[in-house]
């Protein structure tokens, strides 16, 4: 528990191109660095890491989900998107910190 303490107040730096997965009703994303993957598996649930993302003037919750490839990604929404004028391809900086994950 200290240590998630700890690691919530830290905030992960994400520098990035926005890609889209091409399939079928795509995820708009950006790569998370494989450290940062390496780091946080131990919060993961499932695979998900759930965070907080403030990209420009926009902060969601949010997870980190796994790319299948060992690395994770950030998912970008439409309305995030829209509000923050980003289109696939863009270069993005964007930072998060964790947060607890929600328990039902």
């Amino acid at each position: 528990m200290f240590l998630l303490k700890a690691m919530k107040t830290q905030s992960f730096p994400v520098s990035g191109t926005v890609k889209i997965f091409p399939i079928q009703n795509p995820w708009v994303y950006v790569g998370v660095p494989k450290k940062y993957t390496e780091m946080l598996m131990d919060f993961a649930d499932r695979g998900l890491v759930p965070v907080t993302v403030t990209l420009g003037k926009s902060t969601w919750n949010t997870s980190l989900m796994p790319m299948g490839d060992g690395t994770h990604f950030i998912p970008l929404n439409a309305k995030v998107r829209k509000s923050e004028r980003i289109e696939v391809g863009d270069h993005i900086n964007l930072s998060f910190t964790l947060r607890e994950p929600h328990r039902f």
